[in-house]
């Protein structure tokens, strides 16, 4: 044999041995589209891997016919990922980060915080609606819906029974649908969701290689902002322990520790703020009224 022959057997022989990591993801395009982005950017970090994608439905994927905030359960788009990682089938998984609760099931850390994009929700209006705003919409109008975002699209523009529905902006800039955005909800209309427009990636706490593997993901400035929403948000439901050395479930090694503390002190900062204010009556009556209908 050549040697350009014995090279290439080599070669095909070390390829044969490259470690396997597998990434967990759910089924939707969305899903897909933002793990393959993740997904990319670990194997030009590391060309000697291999990866491979494992997609699954979630319960929030098979629940369509009910509103999410009456399910009554907080890991409704990763507890099948979760006990996936569990059972090692897969080394990691990817999530949208407003998906991941605050308090992770024991064993579980994000190990990784990617640059986030638009953090806002925006408006997309049915056809014969484009160029009105929420303001300017007839009385009545209607924008509830359950599903992913090809299925509420289709539902939109297919039924007379929506005039808009309201989605992130970030997973319509992924999906590439950019052009039927009518309306962007800035903060003082309507606050963003928690860790929205971030992804996030979920390990197994104790397996030190793959956090090595995925901590270069971590952006440092949506990193903070991130634990300083989710300290917030835990907070103010008063939901798990203060002391959590990971940082609301969030292990950032490579990012300076002081940092990270400061953040978490101002979202805890502004929730006893807002607790002092009088915040958990009107939780609590949101709640209610949730619960009535």
């Amino acid at each position: 044999m050549s040697g350009n022959g014995d090279a290439a057997a080599r070669a095909e022989e070390n390829s044969s041995k490259m470690r396997v990591i597998r990434v967990g993801t759910r089924k939707s395009q969305l899903a897909r589209i933002q793990t393959d982005s993740v997904v990319a950017t670990l194997k030009a970090l590391y060309p000697g891997l291999q990866f491979e994608i494992i997609a699954m439905s979630t319960t929030g994927d098979k629940i369509l016919d009910t509103a999410l905030s009456k399910i009554g359960e907080k890991s409704l788009f990763t507890k099948e990922l979760e006990h996936a990682l569990e059972r090692n089938e897969v080394d990691l998984v990817v999530h949208s980060l407003k998906d991941l609760p605050t308090v992770l099931p024991p064993g579980f850390t994000i190990g990784a915080i990617c640059k986030r994009e638009s953090p806002y929700d925006a408006v997309v209006f049915h056809p014969k609606f484009v160029g009105k705003t929420l303001e300017t919409l007839p009385e009545k109008s209607a924008s509830p819906q359950r599903g992913n975002l090809n299925t509420r699209l289709r539902k939109l523009d297919e039924l007379q029974e929506f005039s808009a529905i309201i989605l992130a902006a970030a997973g319509l800039q992924r999906m590439g649908w950019q052009n039927r955005v009518g309306q962007i909800l800035h903060p003082e209309e309507c606050m963003y969701a928690v860790g929205q427009g971030a992804l996030g990636v979920e390990v197994r706490a104790k397996d030190q290689d793959i956090l090595d593997l995925v901590g270069v993901l971590h952006d440092p400035e949506t990193l903070l902002r991130c634990i300083a929403e989710r300290a917030f948000l835990r907070h103010l439901h008063e939901d798990g322990p203060e002391d959590d050395p990971q940082l609301v479930g969030i292990t950032a090694r490579n990012i300076p520790r002081r940092a990270q503390l400061a953040a978490e002190s101002l979202g805890i900062s502004l929730a006893t703020l807002l607790l002092n204010k009088g915040a958990k009556n009107i939780l609590d009556i949101a709640r209610q009224l949730n619960d009535a209908h």
